[in-house]
Formats: C-alpha cells, sequence, structure tokens
C-alpha cells in the first residue's frame, strides 16, 4: 500500500480556523491521504470539500476527554454521520476502565457503534493512562462492540502512540481489528516503526512533511523496512 494511503490528515486544535481546514482538505487532495480527521463541528464544510475526492470525512466523539455521557456520544455520532462523516474516532470512557467497569465500557462503545449506522468507528483508548492489562482490557472490549479499529491515542494526554503499545494491541486484536496509531509520528523512522509493529493506520497532523521526507525514496509500503 502507498504511504499516503495510511495517513489520516489530521487537525483538532481548538483554534483551528475555517482557513486552515481549508488548506488541511486541499493537502489532503493534493497527496491523495486516506482522510481529513477533524473536529465535528467541520464536518459538513470538508464533505463539500472532498465532494468526489479520494479522502475520507472522519470526526471524533467525545473528544478528548471520553468522560461525556454515552447519550451525548450517541447523539455526536448521530449528527456526524447526518453532516457527512465516514469515519466516527470515539474516545473509551477512561474512567469506567480505570473502575472495572468493564460492561459499561462495552456498552458506551457498542451503542456509539449502533448510531454509526455501519460507518467505521475507531475507538480511542488512551494508552498512556492505561496500564498494560488495561490496554488489553480496552482492545477486548473494542473487539466485543464489533468496533472497526482500535486507536492509541487523542493526542490531547501525556503521550501519544508508542510501538510497544502498538504491539501489545497488535497481540490482542490480532486480525479483528485494525489499529490506528497516532500522536507523535513525526518522521519517517516513527511511521516505518508503527506500521512493522501492526498499525493499518497513522493519525497525524505531519502528514504534508512526511510526504516531503519521502522525496527520492519509495512511496510503498513493503515487508522490509
Amino acid at each position: 500500500m502507498e504511504i499516503n494511503r495510511y495517513i489520516e490528515h489530521t487537525l483538532l486544535k481548538a483554534d483551528a480556523s475555517k482557513q486552515q481546514i481549508n488548506e488541511l482538505c486541499q493537502q489532503a487532495i493534493k497527496y491523495d491521504f486516506l482522510a481529513v480527521c477533524i473536529n465535528p463541528t467541520w464536518v459538513s464544510y470538508c464533505k463539500e470539500l472532498l465532494k468526489d475526492k479520494h479522502p475520507m470525512v472522519c470526526t471524533v466523539i467525545g473528544f478528548p476527554l471520553g468522560a461525556t455521557s454515552t447519550a451525548a456520544k450517541v447523539q455526536e455520532a448521530k449528527a456526524a454521520v447526518i453532516d457527512g462523516a465516514d469515519e466516527l474516532d470515539m474516545v473509551i470512557n477512561i474512567g469506567y476502565l480505570k473502575s472495572g467497569m468493564y460492561k459499561e465500557v462495552v456498552r458506551d462503545i457498542s451503542a456509539v457503534v449502533m448510531a454509526a449506522q455501519n460507518n467505521v468507528v475507531k475507538v480511542i483508548i488512551e494508552t498512556c493512562l492505561l496500564t498494560d492489562d488495561e490496554k488489553r482490557l480496552a482492545c477486548q472490549a473494542v473487539l466485543k462492540a464489533k468496533a472497526a479499529l482500535v486507536k492509541t491515542s487523542t493526542g490531547f494526554s501525556t503521550a501519544g502512540a508508542t510501538v510497544a503499545d502498538v504491539a501489545l494491541m497488535k497481540e490482542v486484536v490480532k486480525e479483528e481489528a485494525g489499529i490506528k496509531a497516532a500522536g507523535g509520528v513525526a518522521n519517517l523512522d516513527d511511521f516505518y516503526a508503527m506500521v512493522k509493529a501492526g498499525a493499518t493506520r497513522i493519525g497525524t497532523s505531519k502528514g504534508v512533511a512526511l510526504m516531503e521526507m519521502l522525496k527520492g525514496c519509495p512511496t510503498e509500503i513493503k515487508g522490509d523496512y
């Protein structure tokens, strides 16, 4: 697969302007990125900008804390789908997981998966806040709730994706779900290491920089990186 088709070109900052969102979409078109990932308020705008283009529109639910109620996440997911979102990245209720409330975590994810109406749901587990055992439980919850991918991080907490976390997640989900590594993928070494560990998507605000680094280099992921 071409490297650009791993990338979800991301801008989730609170102060992102309409002009910056426009630029993000134009860059996604230019480099043929897999998707843009933006806050819900920009979904309909991005959908119009990307009409008849390859990049998908991905947005976030319960972001960045995951601590909103399940009902709120469901309504947010439904609104995002109506606005044209192709994929939804939801944050788990981290407090539930830390409290041992596993069934509630599964229910929270399942409700968003149902609200997504067959659109892809990725589940952000915020690995930097979890023990390894909690990461495994979170991944198992993602599988039980039938979400499509598990995602490492929001990029707004204490740390982003690590190769070790991606490898741990891969051990749990195997081929049953994809893995999105997000936060901290800033160079080609990071990129290749994440993919080798099992990442099937890369969420990054450095997509353009990564493509510029590729000039004169192979652009396709091979088995011997």
